[in-house]
């Protein structure tokens, strides 16, 4: 055992102290991002050192004080690896770190209901929510959000640190499912059937470019159809 190197179960144990949600999938996934790297024994278990500690607490906090996604807290991490100083908080200098303003207190649910509601107004601009905005709207918490993240279930509008309106979706349903005791886990089986349903879509539009329909439409329609399908088979399921 390399010296003063101490196991995940001690980690959790000292950074419980200071951030009770802190679980072992928890440490697990912020190192399959790459936000730590801790040792490994000849057996394979990881060995965590007081840097590798001291880098969790830093992770943990600007996640649950300052709500960066963890793009900005990898650019953050970098930053101090290389030597220099990781901003407090994030300057005009470096507009993918800026926080969000303060959001003014709103009727959350409601507008979380209105906003993820399947009968939207299609057309509207799409949305662009910072983390601390997504929490404040869906009613989640920080634990669970991560949670949903750890399972690829609410990721980030592509390409940028914001969230749309899918993400705000899943958040509200994650929030409501929890009363029926379902978790990230359950609706990580809801993802799996999604994905299949997009193969199946893909699939139908390949096969029918040939009649110069333009793929986006004809994306829509089968997208919409396939949707239609899948209601009415759970309901019928239900049913019986």
């Amino acid at each position: 055992m390399p010296p003063g190197t101490k196991p995940i179960g001690q980690v959790l144990k000292i950074l419980k102290e200071d951030f009770p949600d802190i679980t072992v999938s928890k440490i697990r996934f912020l190192e399959a991002e790459g936000l730590v790297s801790p040792e490994r024994a000849p057996s394979g278990y990881r060995r965590y050192s007081a840097d590798d500690i001291e880098r969790l607490r830093y992770v943990l906090d600007v996640q649950k004080n300052q709500y960066l996604p963890l793009k900005v807290i990898r650019e953050n991490l970098d930053a101090m690896d290389a030597g220099e100083d990781a901003p407090a908080q994030p300057t005009a200098s470096n507009p993918a770190a800026r926080a969000a303003p303060p959001v003014a207190p709103v009727p959350v649910q409601p507008l979380a209901e209105a906003l993820a509601s399947p009968r939207a107004v299609p057309g509207k601009r799409p949305l662009h929510l910072t983390r601390k905005e997504l929490l404040q709207l869906s009613g989640l918490t920080e634990a669970v959000l991560s949670q949903l993240e750890e399972h690829r279930l609410i990721v980030p509008r592509r390409g940028t640190i914001h969230y749309g309106r899918d993400a705000l979706t899943v958040a509200v349903v994650a929030r409501k499912l929890a009363a029926y005791g379902m978790d990230a886990r359950h609706l990580r089986a809801i993802k799996q059937v999604a994905e299949r349903e997009a193969a199946l879509v893909d699939q139908a539009v390949q096969s029918n470019a040939r009649r110069r329909t333009p793929s986006r439409k004809a994306s829509a329609e089968v997208m919409q159809l396939v949707l239609y399908a899948h209601a009415a088979l759970l309901r019928t399921s239900i049913r019986s």
